[in-house]
């Protein structure tokens, strides 16, 4: 059985709210291993036919979603060895997936090799957050794996877990999500303001979070930082960036500096916003690089 190593391996989450995640973009040509939950065996295998890619010289399928047998693993070589799988009871507990797929990761005996999980959403529906979390440690910790990648239909009913497990910044790759879209948007109408908000915003969730005060001004946002990067004019610039992105609010008609709204904060809209961020380009629509945009004007609401 393959030994867990001391470093982690990173893994890249594909988040799609609109369908199946991309995860057999830029697959590996070479050997793979596939965790199947959200999908039929037959039915992955001939979605290879429609992908970009070829599909993988040699791929090894566990299915960890079976309804239809029992409890005991089955493994299957096809004749020529491109194929192999194994399939499991919907039953399974997830050590027995992380057993299966590390007897794959053992076959490969040291050749380069890559792992896709089909989509993680079925996992955190049906066990839960924190059996999800330690099945994407044990994952993680398999030595001989590469690089992993992991599929996330997304949607209302599993934002909060997915928000605890994947961080926004390291684990995301790719977003496809109307939340992706408004940031374009904002990137190419006010590329200043995206700027800020680029720069910012993981500093300015911090402030929102912490801040208790319903109401505040940006400077009492700030306040509530303990050792920031921004002031409290480019802490507001990236907060009325938050505003348009529909994050947060603004508070009533005031007169004099602006008050946010701090009960309207939607910290699952505010993970996507930041994982969208994240897995943007590095110049904004005008083509300024982002110190560029970070240096216009600022938004004076302190």
């Amino acid at each position: 059985m393959a030994v867990p190593t001391e470093s982690m391996h990173n893994v890249s989450v594909r988040l799609s709210a609109t369908g199946q995640p991309p995860v057999r973009d830029g697959a590996s040509s070479g050997r793979v291993i596939t965790v199947l939950f959200g999908t039929g065996i037959e039915e992955w295998r001939r979605g290879w036919r429609s992908s970009p890619n070829s599909g993988p010289a040699r791929e090894a399928i566990v299915s960890a979603g079976d309804t239809t047998r029992g409890a005991t693993a089955t493994t299957q070589v096809v004749p020529g060895g491109r194929l192999a799988y194994t399939v499991l009871d919907a039953s399974a507990t997830l050590d027995r997936v992380t057993d299966a797929v590390s007897t794959h990761v053992d076959d490969a005996a040291g050749e380069p090799l890559s792992m896709i999980v089909d989509d993680i959403t079925p996992v955190v529906t049906d066990r839960g957050v924190s059996a999800t979390r330690s099945f994407i440690a044990s994952l993680r910790e398999l030595s001989g794996v590469d690089d992993i990648v992991v599929g996330c239909s997304y949607g209302p009913e599993v934002a909060t877990g997915i928000r605890s497990l994947f961080d926004p910044i390291e684990d995301v790759e790719r977003v496809d999500h109307p939340v992706a879209e408004t940031v374009d948007r904002l990137r190419r109408d006010d590329p200043t303001t995206f700027g800020y908000v680029r720069r910012h915003w993981a500093e300015a969730r911090e402030g929102v979070e912490r801040c208790t005060r319903n109401y505040p001004q940006s400077r009492q946002v700030h306040a509530a930082l303990s050792d920031p990067e921004t002031t409290p004019r480019t802490l507001g610039a990236a907060l009325s960036g938050l505003v348009r992105l529909g994050v947060l609010d603004t508070w009533g008609e005031t007169v004099g500096p602006t008050r946010y709204d701090l009960t309207a904060y939607d910290p699952d809209r505010m993970w996507v916003v930041g994982a969208a961020l994240a897995s943007s380009d590095e110049t904004d629509a005008g083509g300024r690089s982002e110190a560029d945009a970070d240096g216009g004007a600022e938004t004076d609401d302190g």
